[in-house]
């Protein structure tokens, strides 16, 4: 009998058994796919999809990879190599699960390498692992199972033949055949498998589509050779537009003199592109110049610069939402929001870095670049726009704090380069250090570094109201809790709204210094979440808003604070979105400033209102398309055009594309001459 038919041999002893040849292969495969199916199920898409076929001959082809690979080591050298590989698999799987129960996304490996941080927060990582506890224990199955069964398999000298290695990488190659055949010949559209293995950087699609390993695998080539869509998407939007029609009779006096309509000119810059197009024999920059030279510039209107010289405040507040201003609970949020500009229609997506992609966006109006840390990328090139800069060319006093360490996603790089003088905890902001710490004493402790030196322009990115939402793990939650004991939420519920008493008591301190050194009323505050409070468990949510929250659009449904003392209140119910703040703010105070390089738009133009997810799906102000569903719902009375749908689609993919390429390129710079 041969060595191939001993290893294969079954008898009744235990003593006998081998895991190895066939065997082991069986259990590799099963393990991949079962580590999968976990990971599958805890995700926000089907389970059954197309996904799911693509996934598993991945996961075949690679468990056949890792089986020849194995077979290259002799006795305990393929023992140690598999236990090692499996040891991998599930550190890779257990932590991409943890990190999805906190963030909704899978991290990256730019994330990866620069992870070290996120000890800061071991204890919210201790408390998801304890929630989700047996989840990771059947995700340690495979390993623990490998080592017991090899512990009780009979010792052999079972050997390898190159015939065997030769079938072993044929499979390989035919099975990694069918799942990229099958890929390109079927469904191209966005989050689609053929989108993410070949133009989408999507996390959560990607994995839903290929599988974790294989996203994994594409995130790594990506990182070291670069990445650029195997198409570039066509630089020329091709939006269907209706006619315009002639206005209706008014009837009346046929002499009564009628007021010619104010003539309002576009927001842009003096640029040459035609210049820059005939310069320059790169065709991805060319395509940029056509792409922003053709995009249609919002033009000024009769809020342009009505708050010009007025000064600013900025926050990108932790966790804040549609929930956190109560007339009772947090007065001062609830008074700002109602006697401000009250955007109805307001949402905050959220991107892959979660934090500081939700800052990135509110502070630059560009979308964030997946897979990297888009603001820290930013520290080294050019951000005329974002307001730091803009003000701080007029004279502004602008300074930047940040109420946890200061380093943390490199926000000591990136927002200098922001035009600001930045401070944080551990590099000039003294507050006590609480996790977390609090905003009114940030407050307390920075307010007269500015206010005193006028025009000046502030920025914040608070931490009072950051996850978890709990009385015991949480200081500021427990701080408030006595504030929050009545109130008819959830634990979980009342633990989130006593993180924005702390918000909202910050923000009295900052309204009462600006009334007492007199210059509440040419002050514009401006306060946008960084994202949904995705620390709070879904039924905590629904809990809040006293019904079911539908997911794909209304969780991400926000409040946008925009308020001056003595404003005219006025009630906006545009879809908007934090990708439109930067633009907005900029014409209020009637900065120059290209609309065209932006990729939201001002919030009072009459620009076409559009709001991206992360996931391509979009509100605009004919109806909502659901990239998951594949469903496009037009709004009521709304008649749409043929092929509406599939150009916003095609545009959106435009926006996701050169918002990274101004990132690549430093495209700022190029243009500006900045």
């Amino acid at each position: 009998m041969n060595d191939m038919a001993r290893s294969r041999r079954r008898v009744g002893s235990k003593s006998k058994f081998y895991l190895e040849g066939f065997s082991l292969l069986l259990f590799l495969t099963g393990s991949m796919i079962f580590m999968e199916f976990i990971l599958r199920v805890n995700t926000e898409y089907a389970f059954f999809n197309i996904g799911l076929l693509y996934s598993v001959l991945f996961t075949i082809a690679t468990s056949l990879l890792i089986y020849f690979l194995v077979s290259l080591f002799k006795g305990s050298g393929g023992t140690i190599v598999t236990s090692a590989i499996l040891f991998f698999l599930t550190i890779l799987f257990a932590s991409q699960f943890i990190y999805y129960k906190i963030f909704m996304t899978f991290y990256t490996v730019f994330s990866a390498q620069n992870g070290g941080q996120v000890l800061e927060f071991m204890n919210d990582i201790l408390m998801m692992i304890r929630e989700n506890f047996l989840w990771l224990l059947l995700l340690f199955v495979p390993f623990v199972v490998y080592l017991v069964l090899k512990k009780k398999s009979r010792k052999s000298h079972y050997s390898f033949t190159w015939a065997e290695r030769g079938i072993t990488l044929v499979l390989c190659a035919l099975f990694f055949g069918a799942a990229v055949i099958g890929i390109n010949l079927g469904d191209k559209e966005q989050n689609s498998p053929y989108d993410v293995y070949y133009n989408n950087n999507y996390p959560v699609a990607s994995v839903d589509n290929l599988g974790l390993v294989t996203s994994m695998r594409l995130d790594v080539q990506r990182t070291i050779v670069g990445f650029e869509p195997t198409i570039a998407p066509p630089p020329l939007a091709e939006v269907p537009v209706a006619e315009p029609t002639e206005p209706a009779e008014t009837g009346g006096d046929a002499q009564t003199p009628v007021e010619a309509p104010v003539a309002y000119e576009p927001n842009t810059m003096d640029i040459d592109f035609d210049k820059l197009i005939a310069e320059t024999n790169n065709e991805s920059l060319k395509n940029m110049h056509i792409y922003f030279s053709t995009k249609k510039a919002t033009i000024k209107n009769e809020k342009t610069g009505i708050l010009e010289g007025y000064n600013l405040i900025l926050i990108t507040a932790e966790g804040f939402s549609r929930f956190s201003s109560d007339k009772d609970v947090t007065p001062t949020l609830y008074k700002m929001l109602h006697e401000g500009y009250y955007f109805t229609n307001f949402y905050t997506p959220i991107w892959g870095v979660s934090t500081l992609d939700g800052e990135y966006v509110a502070t630059t109006g560009l979308i964030p670049k997946s897979g990297v840390w888009s603001m820290y990328k930013s520290a080294t090139l050019s951000m005329p726009f974002a307001m730091g800069n803009q003000l701080k060319t007029l004279g502004y006093n602008t300074m930047a704090y940040h109420n946890h360490t200061y380093d943390y996603y490199k926000r000591d790089l990136s927002h200098p380069n922001l035009g600001y003088t930045y401070k944080g905890l551990g590099n000039g902001l003294v507050v006590r250090k609480t996790w977390p710490e609090s905003d009114i004493e940030m407050m307390q402790v920075t307010a007269d570094e500015y206010m005193n030196s006028e025009p000046f322009h502030a920025y914040y990115m608070t931490v009072s109201g950051h996850m978890f939402y709990t009385f015991t793990g949480n200081f500021i939650a427990s701080k408030n809790k006595d504030l929050v004991a009545n109130l008819p939420y959830s634990a979980g519920g009342k633990a989130y709204m006593a993180t924005q008493i702390e918000l909202d008591k910050a923000l009295e301190y900052l309204l009462a210094q600006l009334e007492e050194k007199g210059v509440a009323e040419r002050t514009l505050i401006a306060i946008s979440p960084d994202h949904y409070p995705y620390g709070l468990d879904k039924a905590d949510i629904d809990n809040l808003a006293g019904h079911e929250v539908e997911s794909n659009f209304e969780l991400y449904k926000s409040d946008f604070i925009l308020y001056a003392k003595g404003m005219t209140p006025e009630v906006i119910d545009r879809p908007v979105s934090s990708l439109d703040i930067i633009p907005t703010i900029s014409n209020l105070l009637g900065l120059e400033y290209d609309s065209r390089l932006l990729m939201g738009v001002d919030m009072f133009s009459d620009a076409d209102p559009l709001i991206i997810f992360n996931n391509r799906s979009f509100i605009s102000d004919k109806g909502k398309y659901n990239s998951v569903t594949k469903e496009f719902i037009p709004n009521e009375g709304v008649t749409v055009e043929e092929g509406y749908r599939k150009a916003i689609s095609a545009e959106i993919d435009r926006k996701f594309y050169y918002s990274a390429m101004i990132l690549d390129t430093d495209y700022y710079a190029k243009v500006l001459n900045k």
